[in-house]
């Protein structure tokens, strides 16, 4: 823009001069039958005509002036003459000052050279204020610019904002939500549309996996039912000998095994396929910790662990399933006594808030791998590598997580390898005479 400016008033000023010697031409070639003296009369009342910011002179050949009474000063460094072909264009300084000189030959008879200089003072000083206007213009305008560029990507890119938004807001659990679409036809539609797809084949791939896992599930545990009966009432037989002995026994331990597995995998499909929605209601938590601690006491007393529990801050009422609640308790304390090495200890707090209650499940057992720590709570995914030392299936704090999401619980875990860990569940307390969050 400045160049362009400044371009600009140059050759309009070229233009000018060149408009001026062309008129003191015309003038010549009509005067040119007149007296001198009538000539020079009309070229001094052109030159005074014309003289606003510009100095005009015609030059015979031989370098006399024909203008000796124009207003230019005696003193202006009119260049020496020479035989001009064509227009020529120069500079030259007066008294500071910066004039524009155009040389222009009159092809007459005889020949005569019109000189013309104009002043550059008026372009300069458009220029000068042009710059400062420019200078104090363009923060402004950047200013302006990146306020109207961040409102107008903002705009451009709330479409992809809600998109993102709906796609995070997506997990296994929900698969059939679909984003909104437009009939804009552009590049969004097309997106938010092939998206749908996609989550329109996650959802059957999902659907038929969880219809598998709970039809095996429901359509094995006959069949292992009857091999327990089976192993049962062969142990009950007096006269079986030790080895087959041995065999039922292992028998009906894998069998048993095997249904709690089969059990785990129903219940957490029911959970995958909906189908576990409960009638909650209030439940008191310091009792069905204290009853969870006793039903699995004789089991840390059998590899002489001590189970240590604390409530502080009782009563704590929240609502929940009761017997889902007391699952969750049991899975956790279970969890820390399998993986708690004998004369062990575990601890059992419970601690409630005006509106919260925390439940940590503290052990000193093997602790778990830190690759492990963001994978604990997924489908068989346990801390015992080799997973010899310790009986489990890798679904009981699987079903715990999805527990205490169910109750908008939030399940964590702290842990250091070989020396113990942390399991935290945290709930909302409720007014038990209102039945809602406190």
């Amino acid at each position: 823009m400045w160049c362009d400016l400044a371009y600009s008033l140059s050759r309009g000023r070229d233009r000018t001069l060149s408009r001026r010697a062309a008129r003191f031409a015309e003038v010549l070639k009509a005067a040119r039958d007149d007296t001198p003296e009538r000539r020079q009369a009309q070229l001094e009342k052109l030159a005074d005509a014309m003289s606003e910011g510009n100095l005009i002179e015609v030059f015979d050949i031989s370098g006399k002036r024909l203008l000796p009474r124009t207003p230019s000063p005696p003193d202006f460094p009119w260049p020496s003459l020479s035989v001009v072909a064509h227009e020529e264009y120069s500079n030259l300084e007066y008294r500071g000052r910066t004039f524009r000189l155009l040389k222009s030959p009159a092809r007459l008879n005889p020949q005569f050279v019109i000189v013309v200089a104009g002043q550059l003072e008026d372009n300069r000083n458009m220029m000068a204020r042009f710059t400062t206007g420019l200078i104090w213009a363009t923060p402004v305008m950047l200013a302006l610019s990146a306020l109207g560029g961040y409102f107008l990507s903002r705009r451009l890119l709330r479409p992809v904002a809600q998109i993102t938004a709906a796609l995070g807001s997506i997990s296994i659990g929900n698969l059939s939500r679909r984003l909104a679409t437009s009939n804009a036809g552009d590049e969004l539609q097309r997106l938010a549309e092939t998206c749908n797809e996609m989550l329109a084949r996650l959802d059957g791939a999902v659907d038929r996996i969880n219809r598998f896992t709970a039809d095996a599930s429901h359509e094995l545990r006959s069949p292992v039912a009857l091999i327990r009966t089976v192993a049962e009432y062969a142990l009950r037989n007096p006269n079986i000998d030790s080895v087959s002995k041995d065999a039922f026994e292992e028998i009906l331990a894998e069998s048993v095994e095997t249904a709690r597995l089969l059990e785990d995998m129903l219940t957490l499909a029911r959970a995958d396929a909906g189908q576990a929605n409960k009638a909650f209601e209030p439940v008191e938590l310091t009792e069905l910790v204290a009853d969870a601690c006793a039903r699995l006491r004789p089991l840390a007393e059998a590899k002489d662990q001590t189970v240590a529990a604390r409530t502080v801050g009782a009563p704590a009422w929240t609502s929940g399933d009761r017997a889902d609640l007391r699952r969750l308790f049991s899975i956790l304390l279970d969890n820390a006594i399998k993986y708690t090495p004998r004369r062990g200890r575990i601890e059992v707090e419970l601690t409630a808030t005006a509106s919260r209650a925390v439940l940590a499940v503290k052990d000193s057992g093997i602790g778990i791998p830190e690759a492990l720590l963001p994978r604990i709570f997924d489908r068989f995914v346990r801390a015992d590598p080799s997973r010899g030392e310790v009986n489990g299936t890798g679904l009981g704090l699987a079903i715990a997580k999805w527990i205490a999401d169910a109750h908008d619980a939030t399940l964590s875990v702290r842990s250091s390898e070989l020396e113990g860990s942390v399991f935290t569940a945290e709930f909302q307390l409720i007014d038990p005479t209102r039945t809602e969050p406190a």
